[in-house]
């Protein structure tokens, strides 16, 4: 690829992000109140959003394996904890990560 279709591809992403951004507010910004099914998205997706990571993070997990199990469950419940704690998944999700990072990187260490 050359160097122009780079930053045409990247141009034409970008404003496909920011659309999907803005898209809400300009459809909505005369409504007083939101429809019915726009608020119980609103109100279920962050939680099926984290389920599905949460599937996702442990779909190719060899729990056979104590090295890979233990990170993986501390890490979890960390998400969890977290979560239910502060109620923010931005927080919950960067505490689950850099806490499995660190693990996996410990937890062979320790077993040696």
């Amino acid at each position: 690829m050359s160097e122009l279709q780079i930053l045409v591809m990247i141009a034409i992403l970008g404003f496909g992000v920011a659309l999907t951004r803005f898209l809400p507010f300009l459809v909505f910004k005369n409504t007083k109140k939101l429809p019915k099914a726009v608020e119980y998205l609103g109100k279920v997706l962050p939680a099926a959003m984290m389920g599905l990571l949460v599937v996702y993070c442990l779909k190719d997990c060899n729990f056979g394996e104590a090295g890979e199990v233990i990170p993986l469950v501390i890490s979890v419940a960390a998400v969890a904890g977290v979560h239910l704690w502060k109620r923010k998944a931005v927080l919950s999700i960067a505490v689950g990560t850099v806490l499995y990072m660190v693990l996996i990187r410990v937890i062979p260490l320790i077993a040696v």
